[in-house]
């Protein structure tokens, strides 16, 4: 009887202990290089959820751009070599990790993006899909890209396709993690590795997907995820002569912007306007050509009977 008491007591005591505790505030860093780091400036700015605030979020600069352009630049090479079939496992292996933490995605995306429960839910469901869509693709798109040509002489012609190398992603706002899931995908799966702006307004998702990379089997550097404000960071990323490619959804102004750089910088260049919504959930979103954008292609000649 006494035992019993004394372990009423001990639960009674356990109970108002966890109901007394502060939760210990997560410290949102961005993933370059396979690790965790905070803006080297040191600058942060809020975020919110139901009007409160939520997270100071890293206010990335320039210098982080160089920083995790250099992070990319050391894992191209190596992630451009291993064969299509090991990327498509290892981009089909994000979708199983992001369908086994849906639930925490989900949230992410609900408490700090303006979302519904349902709609949340609907975004990472569409953001597993299509990295499955994508990994299906890994494979096979040479196939369907490359081509042996007719030559009016003794040579075989074909064509191969082969990775621009580093390409700049800035996300859509208005889908924080569906968009940067679509925009990256098709990126990675032809052997490009990426630097990646998160949306400015909701950066959160994006944290958290950055937490998932780093305990999946895709190597450090390929994707690294950078958080901050688009005027400070876009000029960068359109004049920056190591990003050989951009795929961005940005404002006419911006989009002008990144096209003078990107003209200065002989660089690739896909800007979509926010003034023309997107829906990412759409299947005219996923496409073999978004896998074409940023590859190129080379002809090679081989004399017959030679």
């Amino acid at each position: 009887m006494a035992r019993s008491a004394t372990e009423a007591r001990l639960r009674k005591g356990r109970k108002s202990s966890a109901s007394s505790r502060l939760p210990v505030s997560k410290t949102p860093k961005v993933y370059v290089g396979g690790e965790f780091i905070r803006s080297e400036s040191g600058r942060t700015y809020q975020i919110t959820s139901d009007g409160k605030f939520f997270a100071n979020i890293p206010e990335c600069t320039r210098k982080d751009v160089r920083n995790a352009v250099e992070a990319a630049a050391a894992a191209g090479a190596k992630w451009a070599k291993r064969t299509p079939y090991n990327r498509g496992q290892i981009v089909y292996r994000l979708a199983e990790m992001l369908e086994a933490r849906a639930a925490e995605m989900s949230d992410a995306i609900a408490r700090t993006a303006e979302m519904s429960d349902d709609r949340s839910a609907a975004e990472v469901a569409s953001a597993i899909d299509r990295l499955i869509y994508y990994a299906g693709w890994a494979d096979k798109y040479e196939q369907v890209l490359g081509n042996t040509n007719p030559v009016g002489g003794p040579f075989f012609n074909f064509t191969v396709s082969e990775p621009v190398g580093i390409v700049g992603v800035i996300a859509d706002d208005r889908s924080p993690f569906l968009a940067l899931i679509s925009q990256v995908a098709p990126v990675l799966v032809s052997g490009n590795v990426v630097v990646a702006l998160a949306s400015e307004r909701f950066p959160y998702p994006a944290i958290v997907f950055g937490e998932m990379l780093a305990t999946s089997d895709l190597p450090a550097g390929v994707l690294n995820i950078l958080t901050g404000h688009r005027k400070e960071l876009v000029p960068t990323f359109a004049t920056h002569t190591h990003i050989r490619g951009i795929d961005a959804v940005v404002t006419a102004g911006e989009r002008k912007e990144l096209a003078l750089g990107a003209a200065e910088s002989v660089k690739r260049l896909r800007a979509r306007t926010e003034e023309k919504p997107l829906e990412w959930a759409d299947d005219s979103q996923q496409s073999l050509y978004e896998i074409r954008n940023f590859v190129e292609f080379k002809t090679v000649w081989h004399p017959i009977g030679a």
